[in-house]
């Protein structure tokens, strides 16, 4: 994946990538590997730039308006994301910019790539958690609509510890081939 004749006519992504641990994730690490070198792919890792959780707020917006397809990759943790996703949500994706008179991610694309630590039973109504990862992320969705950007159904590695290497290997390149060709075909 390293050469790609097609690399002009890419979306260009901006995968903004929020783990706390990263080192110790089997999963996202093979995925950041999958992808990271993709040349319309640019990888922002929120927690090596903010350790200490104080967001420039302006530079992430100038991200968001230079890329076309917006990814969002991240461990579930509580049934959410990781807390400074959560913060770089609340004061990055702001009034007057995204929404409320703003419309600088309109029409963008908006996918979120997450992993769990559970099953895919264990998310459902007869399962542990109760609820479908629908479910658990239409908090998300909501975000993107109210951006007026275009959600993309999310991806998700279910039990990412516990999944073979193929799988995990699988899940990745998957990963890698949507980046190549993100944008859904007009119906």
């Amino acid at each position: 994946m390293e050469n790609h004749p097609n690399t002009m006519f890419l979306p260009k992504v901006l995968v903004i990538f929020a783990h706390p641990y990263p080192q110790e994730s089997v999963a996202n690490k093979r995925m950041i590997s999958a992808v990271q070198n993709l040349p319309h792919v640019t990888l922002h890792d929120l927690y090596a730039e903010y350790p200490d959780f104080m967001i420039d707020v302006a530079h992430e917006r100038y991200l968001l308006t230079e890329h076309d397809v917006i990814v969002f990759q991240h461990p579930l943790q509580m049934y959410s994301c990781p807390s400074l996703l959560k913060e770089w949500i609340d004061v990055v994706l702001g009034k007057g910019f995204a929404h409320g008179g703003g419309q600088a991610l309109s029409g963008k694309l908006c996918r979120f790539v997450v992993t769990t630590g559970g099953a895919a039973e264990a998310f459902c109504q007869t399962g542990y958690n109760k609820y479908s990862m629908d479910e658990l992320l239409q908090p998300f969705e909501l975000t993107a609509l109210l951006c007026k950007m275009r959600w993309v159904q999310p991806l998700v590695l279910h039990w990412a510890r516990r999944v073979s290497d193929e799988d995990r290997e699988a899940h990745a390149e998957l990963y890698a081939d949507w980046l190549l060709n993100p944008v859904p075909e007009v119906v």
